[in-house]
């Protein structure tokens, strides 16, 4: 299986779901840079097994750097790309541009609630999008929308 890294917020808005294990059931075994680590540790002080904490073997890259993302993004953008990873699950826009700009697949996490249902993992995604919204998680009317629409879920 390919490598898969993650940034911090998708693995806390799962975790607030207690769906974190979704990850594993997906792809297996994770990577995390360790600033993502570090912003992880206030809400998710133990890390499961499968999420493996991999230090950066090269310096950032400087057009990760120009691109002034939060220290977790810019990590994980090149952690992804110093394992050649098959995708990087990010919710924050720009690191999403900036990473596909680079070849990077990326999935958000409206994208792996997507995915776990298509995969049989949890019945729908509307109750699991509307409780992280409640919970403070910022998600585009428009990325919700096509989230229910591939889901087979619109309104």
């Amino acid at each position: 299986m390919a490598a898969v890294v993650a940034d911090t917020s998708p693995l806390i808005a799962l975790h607030q779901l207690g769906r974190l294990s979704l990850l594993q059931r997906i792809f297996g075994e994770i990577y995390i840079p360790p600033a993502v680590a570090r912003e992880l540790s206030p809400g998710v002080p133990d890390l499961p097994s499968w999420i493996v904490v991999r230090g950066l073997a090269q310096p950032i890259a400087s057009e990760i750097l120009r691109a002034s993302l939060g220290a977790g993004e810019s990590e994980a953008m090149s952690l992804a790309l110093e394992v050649k990873a098959e995708l990087l699950i990010v919710d924050d826009r720009p690191a999403r541009r900036l990473a596909l700009n680079l070849g990077i697949s990326v999935a958000g996490t409206a994208g792996i609630l997507l995915r776990a249902k298509q995969l049989g993992f949890v019945p729908e995604v509307r109750p699991l999008l509307d409780e992280i919204i409640r919970r403070g998680f910022r998600l585009s009317p428009a990325i919700r929308e096509k989230a229910l629409d591939d889901a087979g879920e619109a309104s």
